[in-house]
């Protein structure tokens, strides 16, 4: 039995083979209609989601499987003081595969020891996210072609954000990616991650403003100032709209150049660049669902042939 609690669980190898499911998904649904069918997902959240919660509930009704589960705490007996342990040893009595999504870094993992099925981390905290990573690569190979010899801009919140600190792991594993970190001080990326790369000797550049590097990027990766992860509004509100994404800062990309975001989107996106055909974002939606329910077959061990 195995758990997926980093994009880092996954060999290159087995990634590939997760992607290739995943594009075959894309192009046969009907193939894996009835490939889950009388199997259930939980989806435990225990902070708010949209897209990660409904992503994977959709992939499980897409593989003709069911979902049970809650979206968040208040309506679980965590509001009664249960744990997660207690929690995920009830919950592997009711259903074959577990989503988890809680704000506290590492609670996925105490899970993942104490369940009897196979528990996906949904995201902890600040910590990690490796599904909306796989995700990210997923749409990256699938529009680009490739996962390697890139240059990658994260703008934003790099501090708190776990999408880039996933999908910063994950891309270091793959020849020629160069980073460039495009935030205000008060949010740059952690230490530990600079440091990291620096060991791995994989070339980045730390900067203020988007317009400086916009012409030398393939992708950029816009993420939201996160209100949730703050301790003082007055540092939330005076930082949430320091990066806007607009039509003038888009023509000065490459016409190839592709625009990645996690969502929600906020105000670091301008919804004048939803028509750019460059703008990435809602397509990789899409992805997600596939990369999903690849994930949930791959971990439940079933073949389709």
């Amino acid at each position: 039995m195995r758990h997926l609690m980093s994009p880092l669980d996954f060999t290159v190898e087995e990634l590939d083979r997760l992607f290739d499911l995943a594009s075959d998904m894309e192009q046969n649904m009907g193939k894996y209609a009835h490939a889950c069918k009388g199997k259930k997902l939980a989806t435990c959240f225990y902070e708010p989601s949209t897209r990660t919660r409904l992503s994977f509930e959709s992939a499980m009704l897409n593989l003709g499987g069911s979902v049970i589960g809650f979206s968040d705490a208040g309506s679980s007996s965590a509001s009664k003081g249960e744990s997660v342990s207690d929690t995920i040893r009830v919950i592997s009595c009711f259903a074959d595969i577990c989503a988890m999504r809680h704000p506290k870094e590492g609670a996925p993992m105490v899970a993942a020891e104490k369940a009897s099925i196979p528990v996906i981390n949904a995201g902890d905290g600040g910590h990690q996210h490796p599904t909306q990573t796989l995700t990210d690569l997923l749409t990256i190979r699938s529009l680009r072609g490739r996962l390697d010899h890139f240059t990658i801009g994260l703008c934003g919140d790099l501090k708190f954000g776990r999408t880039v600190h996933s999908l910063i792991h994950a891309l270091v594993r793959y020849p020629g990616i160069r980073f460039i970190f495009i935030s205000p001080e008060e949010l740059k990326v952690p230490d530990y991650i600079t440091e990291m790369l620096r060991e791995k000797d994989i070339p980045f550049e730390e900067v203020i403003r988007l317009e400086e590097i916009m012409p030398q990027l393939d992708f950029l990766y816009m993420t939201r100032v996160q209100r949730e992860r703050f301790f003082n509004e007055e540092d939330y509100v005076r930082l949430k709209d320091f990066y806007i994404l607009n039509k003038e800062k888009m023509n000065l990309a490459k016409e190839n150049m592709l625009v990645l975001h996690p969502l929600p989107r906020v105000n670091e996106i301008s919804v004048d660049v939803d028509e750019d055909p460059r703008a990435a974002y809602f397509r990789q939606v899409q992805y997600g669902v596939y990369v999903r329910m690849a994930l949930i077959l791959t971990l439940l061990e079933i073949e389709v042939k």
